[in-house]
């Protein structure tokens, strides 16, 4: 009862940011088994023409502020994997005019193979930041290996 008071005492956008963010990391994770990664990659890196009350300067909120809406909203989808909310945090960024670059990282623990994605731009991890550091980084979305 506690969240859905706060939830509602947010201003409208973060209201907005916050469910678009909780329907797209469930669609995300939705697809993600059904899907190929290759189309959902294309889908998150997709800009958007801006919309009414998002607005044509493309104003909308800082980058931080709409992986710290994914982060919220990946904690009421269940099985919200690493991936799931890298993509759908890119496929957000993207409506706002923001470009990101989904990492995909690999790691040898106990002779298993282990994965991670997170996201970055600029040179910062916007989510997944947790435990990048023990994982090989892959090429980035977009670059040639």
């Amino acid at each position: 009862m506690r969240k859905l008071a706060r939830f509602a005492s947010l201003p409208g956008q973060e209201r907005r940011l916050l469910v678009s963010a909780l329907v797209l990391v469930a669609a995300t994770r939705a697809a993600l088994p059904l899907v190929p990664f290759r189309r959902l990659q294309a889908l998150a890196q997709r800009a958007s023409t801006p919309r009414a009350g998002v607005g044509a300067s493309r104003a909308g909120p800082s980058p931080e502020r709409v992986a710290w809406a994914v982060g919220v909203a990946a904690r009421y989808v269940p099985d919200a994997t690493c991936l799931a909310q890298a993509l759908a945090l890119q496929r957000l960024l993207s409506r706002y005019g923001h470009r990101a670059e989904l990492r995909i990282g690999v790691a040898k623990e106990d002779g298993d193979l282990k994965a991670h994605a997170w996201l970055e731009r600029e040179g910062k991890i916007l989510i997944g930041a947790a435990g990048a550091s023990e994982f090989t980084a892959l090429a980035a979305t977009g670059e040639r290996v």
